[in-house]
């Protein structure tokens, strides 16, 4: 048995709805043409990543100080400056400004969850 790293990365969302239309709209990801119910997976590589609906027993609003702390989820970016500047024209939370690093030009902003997501620019 040998596992070979992730596969498959999925954020659980309070509004379904909301959460897909700020990927799709603000960070510019395609919904594939299927997924299953209750989520919108998006055409994201090498990994697939989706939005979706809760798991039974998981509440959201009782993650404190937000859902995912601990979790570093990195999505990589060609123009990471534009988007910076255009989510936080749009009045969506920065959590770190932008700055060179070992992964290139990287900041972290808040999506409508509460996750922070990091998103960097070096291939």
């Amino acid at each position: 048995m040998t596992v070979t790293g992730p596969d498959f990365i999925a954020l659980q969302v309070r509004d379904l709805d909301r959460a897909a239309e700020f990927y799709e709209s603000d960070l510019g990801l395609r919904r594939t043409p299927t997924a299953p119910p209750g989520a919108v997976v998006f055409a994201t590589s090498p990994i697939p990543f989706a939005v979706r609906e809760p798991l039974p027993g998981v509440d959201l609003d009782a993650a404190a100080p937000r859902p995912g702390v601990g979790v570093a989820l990195w999505l990589h970016c060609d123009a990471v400056q534009e988007l910076h500047d255009s989510l936080a024209a749009s009045g969506t939370a920065i959590l770190r400004a932008p700055e060179p690093g070992p992964f290139g030009l990287t900041f972290t902003f808040i999506d409508p969850d509460g996750y922070a997501v990091t998103v960097h620019d070096k291939a």
